[in-house]
């Protein structure tokens, strides 16, 4: 059986999975300069990166964008597996924000001006880590019902003596 979102998971849900969709759109349309862009920031801050080709990195990103946007607007996919995915994506973002030079101020995690792009990240992690706890919150709304069910049995037995 399929669960539906909560309706409070609905609106991050629908924000930042369609911010990250379009984020992934674009990313597939870029053009080589755009390309070389974005890999030259990535890779100053995951030098690994550098063996693989501007336009293969871009073009990875931009899918890998596509399936987090689509698993967090697909009201299939389950909330805590769309905050999972969610959150390993906007890790690694929040991870390039700390390991970038000139994105913080000195001995801060505040950002500077040109920081500010990547710090607003943070927001899409902490929204992942809630995610994560989608099901908790569930198990124990429903460990709630149960327990008032059975008090409220045991009340009508004790009460009929």
């Amino acid at each position: 059986m399929v669960q539906l979102p909560e309706a409070r998971d609905l609106a991050p849900r629908l924000a930042v999975g369609a911010f990250i969709l379009d984020s992934g759109l674009t990313l597939l349309r870029a053009d080589p300069a755009t390309a070389e862009g974005v890999h030259g920031m990535a890779r100053v801050a995951y030098p690994f990166l550098d063996k693989m080709p501007a336009e293969q990195f871009t073009r990875l990103l931009a899918c890998s964008e596509l399936a987090v946007g689509g698993a967090l607007l697909a009201p299939f996919i389950p909330t805590r597996l769309a905050g999972l995915a969610l959150t390993g994506f906007s890790g690694g973002l929040v991870g390039m924000y700390l390991r970038t030079p000139g994105m913080r101020k000195p001995g801060s995690l505040r950002p500077t001006q040109n920081g500010t792009l990547l710090a607003k990240d943070v927001w899409m992690l902490g929204i992942g880590l809630g995610f994560l706890g989608a099901a908790s919150r569930r198990r124990r709304a429903a460990a709630r019902r149960y327990r008032r069910a059975t008090l409220s049995r045991r009340h009508r037995c004790w009460c009929r003596g």
